[in-house]
């Protein structure tokens, strides 16, 4: 008797803990997430909200960051394959360096899925979830356009210089051809003149979206023709080069009441530019919710393992010098001191003490 009482009594202690797994999700298998960097609390956030999406839906991630280095990104992306990962999501470090790893993930029957960045040079990548990047450059641009009043007849005249991302990151060209649809018609009436004279895309990227570069050309700049000039606004691609150049800035004398801050946009809505923002140096910001886009991808994995056909809204834009990759793309928003508690405070975003 005491016996069958102590079988009721843990089959009782064990119901919760059943309960419990049933709650569970089922495990569909595992798949793999290649981050580019480490170096970017944006692509921390996006690795981390992609495993708590998967995870709802009942997947085991294998999350890996390249540190910016192709090699390792390979090398990671291989042990993937052999860990079987039923698909890969892949932010890529150079998007056109992939080509002989992703056929093998084919030859495999894995699944790729090119996460904001878009994969260049491969039939093996099957979908792309991103923002609509010309719509991010186009934004900045409009940024540029409003603060400097551009639109008013007939405008004043005002100097410019361009930077842009990294050439290797698609993504690049998208960012600038967006803004250039807007800033190109002020260049050529004279409203704005590239003092620096660099207008072509190749000549104004940043390698690795590198800050300390962007640095390095702003202060060589700031110190040859710029000497006598002053700089009314800068088109920066993104906060990590943003930062840095408002440094150099700084360093020349921008900032004080005689000297005020050039108009400078970003993206990203990086907290060290959220508060400069606040601060009244830089500009504005483009916010790109990633959150969104986790959720959208983790959807996207689960519609390809379960064989339906992930949602698309694109089916003409990116062509990877293959093949056009049905994309779907996710609207950006830009925030400046008018806005950004709403869009990044009341969305839960970033928490107020963050910021």
């Amino acid at each position: 008797m005491r016996r069958r009482h102590a079988l009721l009594a843990l089959a009782s202690s064990l119901l919760p803990l059943q309960r419990a797994l049933a709650a569970l999700p089922p495990d569909k298998g595992m798949v793999g997430l290649s981050m580019p960097t480490m170096a970017s609390l944006r692509w921390v956030y996006d690795g981390l909200g992609m495993m708590r999406a998967l995870d709802k839906l009942g997947y085991r991630s294998d999350l890996q960051y390249a540190n910016d280095n192709v090699a390792t990104q390979v090398g990671q992306i291989e042990a993937m394959l052999h860990k079987d990962a039923k698909v890969l999501v892949v932010a890529a470090v150079d998007g056109s360096s992939l080509t002989g790893v992703l056929d093998r993930a084919g030859k495999q029957g894995v699944k790729v899925v090119a996460y904001d960045r878009l994969i260049r040079g491969t039939a093996h990548v099957d979908s792309y979830a991103t923002f609509d990047n010309f719509q991010v450059g186009v934004l900045q641009a409009q940024d540029i356009e409003s603060r400097l009043q551009l639109k008013d007849h007939p405008p004043r005249h005002f100097n410019l210089e361009l930077f842009a991302g990294s050439a290797d990151d698609n993504n690049t060209r998208f960012f600038f051809d967006g803004a250039m649809s807007v800033l190109l018609p002020y260049i050529q009436s004279g409203a704005l003149s590239v003092v620096s004279g660099k207008t072509a895309l190749t000549d104004v990227t940043t390698p690795r979206w590198s800050g300390a570069l962007a640095k390095a050309r702003m202060q060589t700049m700031l110190g040859s023709v710029y000497a006598k000039k002053r700089v009314d606004a800068v088109l920066s691609p993104y906060d990590g080069i943003s930062i840095e150049i408002l440094n150099a800035l700084k360093g020349a004398g921008y900032g004080q009441p005689a000297q005020p801050w050039p108009v400078v946009t970003g993206q990203d809505a990086e907290l060290a530019s959220v508060r400069s923002i606040q601060r009244e140096e830089q500009s504005s910001t483009v916010f790109k919710d990633t959150r969104e886009l986790a959720r959208f991808t983790a959807s996207m994995v689960d519609d390809i393992v379960s064989g339906r056909k992930p949602a698309i809204n694109d089916e003409k834009t990116y062509h990877n010098g293959v093949k056009i990759v049905p994309s779907y793309l996710l609207k950006p928003v830009r925030v400046d001191r008018a806005n950004w508690r709403a869009v990044l405070l009341d969305s839960g975003y970033y928490k107020p003490g963050q910021v």
